[in-house]
C-alpha cells in the first residue's frame, strides 16, 4: 500500500528522467525519418520506400530497449556481470561474422537474421565501454594502475581486431578514442598522454608514408590507401571511390542557405549521389541539400544539445557512472564528427552511419540502447540526491 506523500512507481520513475535528453533524441530521430521518407520517394522503387516503415520499427524497438535500460539500475552487480556476457557474446558474434556473415563490396560486417541483418560490430562498441568502465572503476584496479590499463587495453585489442579483418576500420577505430577518454577520466599521467599523442602523429605518418611514398603499401590494403588519396584529392578517381565524397560536397554546397526544399533534392533524385548509401552515411548531404546551412545548423544543434546531456551527466557522477557518460559521449561525437566530415570533405570516407539519423537496425538500437545507459546513470544520480 502506497504511503501518504510517498510516489508511485511510475511517477519515480518518470519524475527523475533527463526530459532534454528524450526531447534531442526525439528531434534527431524525426529528422532521420524525414530524410530516410524524402530519400525513399526521390528513388521511388518499391524497396526505397520500405526504409522508412523499417526505419519505424527500428525506432519502435529501441524505444523500448531505451525505456529498459534507463529502468535498470547499472550499478547492480547483476548488470555488471551481465556485461561481461554481453562482451563474451559480442566477441564470439564477431568471430562467426568472418565465416558465416553476409559479403558485401569485399567485406564482411553482417549476419543474416531472418529479415534482419545484424552488424556484431556495433554490439561491441557498447560492450566495450561497459567492460572498461567495470575495470577502470574497480577499487582494486585503483590500487594497481599498470593492471588495469593492461586489462583494458586487452579488451579493446580483441574486438579492435575482429573487426579490422572483416574489414571494417571506421568502426575499429571508434574504439581507440573511447579508450582514450576513459583512461584519461581514470587519471593517467601527463608524461603518458604526451606519449600517446606522440604514438599518434607517428602512426598518422606512418600511414601517410605507407600510401604516398611506398610503392607498395605494407600495413594497409589497397582499396584502403585507395580511400586516403581520394580524400586528399576526389578528383583523381571521380568515376569510382572519388564518386562518393565529389557527390556529397556537391549536395551539400548545392543546398545554399535555405536548402531545395524536402524532396526535392536534385542530387539524389537524378543519381548523382548513389542511391544505395544517401539513406545512410550520406544522409547529412541530402539534409543539407534539401534544407540549406539552416537545417545543417539546427542538426549541429540537436546533437549539441544530446553530447551536452551525456556529459552533464558525467559530471554530475563518479565512478562506473562517469566512465559509462564518458565513453558513450565520446563514441557518439566521433560517429557524428566523422560522418558530417566526410560529407563535407574533412575526413575520409569510412562508412560510419550519423548517429539516430542514418537508416539501420543494428546502429539505431545501439545508439538509442547507449543513450538508455547515460538515462540510467542519470536517473539514479537523481534518487541519491533525493535521498539525502
Amino acid at each position: 500500500m502506497q504511503r501518504p506523500g510517498e510516489r508511485s512507481v511510475f511517477a519515480a520513475f518518470f519524475g527523475n528522467l533527463d526530459y532534454l535528453q528524450i526531447g534531442a533524441m526525439a528531434l534527431l530521430l524525426g529528422t532521420g525519418l524525414i530524410f530516410i521518407n524524402s530519400t525513399g520517394e526521390q528513388v521511388g522503387t518499391v524497396a526505397s520506400r520500405a526504409f522508412f516503415g523499417k526505419q519505424v520499427i527500428w525506432i519502435i524497438c529501441g524505444t523500448v530497449l531505451y525505456f529498459v535500460l534507463a529502468a535498470v539500475d547499472y550499478r547492480s552487480l547483476p548488470v555488471r556481470f551481465f556485461v561481461f556476457g554481453a562482451y563474451l557474446a559480442a566477441v564470439v558474434l564477431l568471430i562467426t561474422v568472418l565465416f558465416f556473415g553476409k559479403e558485401i563490396f569485399g567485406a564482411r560486417r553482417w549476419l543474416d537474421l531472418g529479415g534482419f541483418r545484424l552488424q556484431p560490430s556495433e554490439l561491441a562498441k557498447l560492450t566495450v565501454i561497459c567492460v572498461l568502465a567495470n575495470i577502470f572503476s574497480a577499487v582494486r584496479f585503483r590500487r594497481e594502475p599498470l593492471t588495469a590499463i593492461g586489462l583494458a587495453a586487452a579488451a579493446v585489442l580483441v574486438p579492435f581486431m575482429l573487426i579490422v579483418v572483416e574489414p571494417d576500420l571506421g568502426s575499429a577505430l571508434i574504439l581507440l578514442p573511447d579508450f582514450g577518454s576513459m583512461l584519461f577520466c581514470y587519471g593517467i599521467k601527463w608524461r603518458y598522454v604526451l606519449l600517446t599523442l606522440l604514438l599518434v602523429v607517428f602512426g598518422v605518418t606512418f600511414i601517410l608514408v605507407d600510401c604516398f611514398v611506398l610503392d607498395k603499401p605494407v600495413a594497409l590494403r589497397e582499396y584502403q590507401v585507395t580511400r586516403i588519396k581520394v580524400f586528399f584529392n576526389p578528383k583523381m578517381d571521380i568515376r569510382n571511390r572519388g564518386n562518393n565524397a565529389y557527390q556529397a560536397m556537391n549536395s551539400v554546397g548545392s543546398g545554399g542557405w535555405s536548402g531545395k526544399g524536402i524532396g526535392k533534392g536534385t542530387q539524389n533524385e537524378l543519381g548523382f549521389l548513389p542511391q544505395t548509401v544517401s539513406n545512410n552515411d550520406f544522409i547529412f548531404s541530402v539534409l543539407a541539400e534539401e534544407t540549406g546551412f539552416a537545417g545543417a545548423l539546427a542538426l549541429l544543434m540537436f546533437y549539441g544539445t544530446l553530447i551536452y546531456t551525456v556529459l552533464r551527466t558525467a559530471f554530475l557522477t563518479s565512478g562506473y557512472g562517469r566512465y559509462l557518460a564518458v565513453g558513450i559521449g565520446t563514441m557518439l561525437f566521433c560517429h557524428i564528427f566523422i560522418n558530417i566530415g566526410m560529407n563535407i570533405g574533412i575526413a575520409p570516407i569510412t562508412g560510419l552511419p550519423l548517429p539516430l539519423v542514418s537508416y539501420g537496425g543494428s546502429f539505431t538500437l545501439t545508439g538509442m540502447g547507449t543513450l538508455g545507459v547515460v538515462q540510467s546513470v542519470y536517473r539514479c544520480r537523481r534518487l541519491e540526491a533525493q535521498r539525502r
